[in-house]
């Protein structure tokens, strides 16, 4: 297997605010939309804030918990997929945390990990089980989603006959772009591809089924991956709210947009702004965050049946 040289985590290009949590004594971190990540030498601390974004813009504030909802929903879901594929998770307590991290011991307790290096596979790879988002929007214009061939007629929220593998570029700049299977096998190679592929409608699967027993349904979600000492590793989010589409099954009519477990709230109030998507963003009302906040917490209650350390 070949694979395109990249960095162990992406930074994105999007607009964040000056006003960030700085762990005093540690590296300067590369900051993401919502995860900071420091570079402790031979191990990565991993933090999920809680930042919210909406149009690659970070908004403010915060959507209070929501870091720990989903770093605790991505370690449970390693914890259930482990048996098919390694990730990179070294450790989760933050009381076996390295000394030089116990003074922000309470920051980080239930919303950082410890994981290992690795190189990144430099694409997204998705799972679609339900015609929705970007995928739909395609169809609507071509028949046709990230390369497959679908039915004609099909309606937003259909769901499709089997789960399909729609890879997406990595974009350093703007938005994640679908590309089909060949563009992948350029650039990863037809052995990459293959596993790329297999691996991720397997862990869809897998997570479809857990949330079926919820009365959940996933009806898309993207998988990162990356390589440590010579093998495939699962690493960053896994199955969130915020890299998944889950749906109420009770509530589920194909023809209509369903009710989603995640930030649905925020884009809907920014949308209703006028804003211009340029400019810094409005400030978010506390009803938005407050709505938001609670659609975390039910998605984290609803998949694992209790609720989060908090």
């Amino acid at each position: 297997m070949r694979i395109v040289p990249g960095p162990f985590y992406r930074r994105t290009s999007c607009y964040i605010p000056a006003a960030m949590k700085v762990l005093e004594g540690l590296p300067e971190p590369r900051r993401g939309k919502v995860r900071d990540i420091y570079d402790l030498g031979a191990r990565l601390l991993l933090v999920a804030s809680d930042r919210v974004s909406a149009y690659d813009f970070v908004l403010s504030p915060e959507i209070p918990d929501k870091g720990k909802v989903l770093n605790q929903l991505t370690n449970f879901w390693f914890d259930r997929l482990g048996d098919l594929i390694p990730n990179h998770l070294i450790e989760t307590d933050v009381r076996r945390f390295p000394a030089d991290l116990q003074p922000h011991a309470d920051y980080l307790d239930g919303r950082s990990v410890l994981v290992r290096k690795a190189q990144v596979v430099p694409y997204e790879c998705v799972a679609r089980g339900y015609l929705a988002g970007s995928a739909f929007r395609e169809y609507q214009e071509t028949g046709r989603a990230c390369g497959h061939d679908l039915p004609a007629g099909m309606v937003r929220a259909a769901q499709l006959d089997d789960a399909i593998f729609t890879p997406a570029t990595k974009a350093e700049e703007g938005h994640d772009e679908n590309i089909d299977y060949d563009t992948l096998v350029e650039g990863v190679g037809s052995d990459m591809a293959a596993t790329l592929r297999r691996v991720t409608l397997e862990l869809y699967r897998r997570g479809r089924e857990l949330a079926a027993g919820r009365g959940l349904i996933l009806a898309d979600t993207k998988f990162e991956f990356g390589m440590a000492e010579d093998r495939l590793i699962l690493i960053d989010e896994v199955l969130t709210p915020d890299s998944s589409r889950y749906w109420d099954a009770a509530q589920w009519s194909p023809g209509t947009e369903p009710v989603s477990f995640d930030k649905q709230p925020v884009r809907d109030w920014v949308a209703g702004t006028g804003w211009d998507k340029a400019s810094p963003p409005p400030e978010l009302t506390p009803e938005v965050v407050n709505e938001t906040r609670e659609r975390y917490l039910d998605a984290f209650r609803r998949v694992t049946g209790r609720g989060p350390v908090l």
